[in-house]
């Protein structure tokens, strides 16, 4: 095997790769994935994306709201809300009774949703809410640098994913070695 690419990389034993990592792996400077950042690091690791553990749980925190969007969009998300709804109606039934000796009851209303489906850009961090054209209602991202942004850090890791499979073909093992 050649020399490192990384200087700063002082592996002991560049042969044996397996499934070590060296702990200074310092690979080139890459920007951090979440929209908003776009901080330059250096990565601990050949897959990480984002530079920090603020924007990590940042991606966490996105990929639980995209969740729970798309969970209230499905049949029993939707069961769910219907429940909720009929409970509020109750508490508010309830409370309407009790505020009946007032002259005026409390005002409440609910937002209307532009028409058209809406949909969130795939993007870590892009909390984009966005109606697809109608050339392309497959669309998933909310702009061109969001999809830029994800496609670059998908074709770096399949890169990284097939180098580590021809090292693990060459050496007849697989990628995952365990019990």
């Amino acid at each position: 095997m050649g020399p490192s690419q990384h200087v700063d990389c002082s592996c002991p034993h560049q042969e044996d790769v397996g499934d070590f990592v060296c702990p200074s792996y310092g690979g080139r400077l890459r920007r951090c994935l979440l929209k908003g950042c776009g901080r330059l690091f250096r990565p601990s690791h050949p897959l990480s994306r984002y530079c920090s553990a603020a924007c990590r749980q940042a991606a966490r925190d996105w990929s639980r709201w995209r969740a729970a969007r798309q969970y209230r969009q499905s049949e029993a998300g939707r069961q769910q809300r219907r429940e909720q709804a009929r409970r509020y109606r109750e508490r508010r039934a309830a409370r309407a009774t009790a505020c009946a000796r007032l002259d005026e009851s409390p005002r409440e209303g609910h937002h209307k949703e532009p028409r058209g489906e809406i949909s969130c850009c795939l993007r870590p961090g892009c909390y984009v809410l966005f109606v697809p054209h109608a050339g392309c209602p497959h669309q998933k991202f909310c702009s061109g640098l969001c999809r830029q942004a994800l496609r670059a850090v998908r074709v770096r890791e399949a890169r990284w994913q097939s180098r580590w499979r021809a090292v693990a073909a060459a050496r007849g093992t697989s990628l995952r070695s365990g019990p």
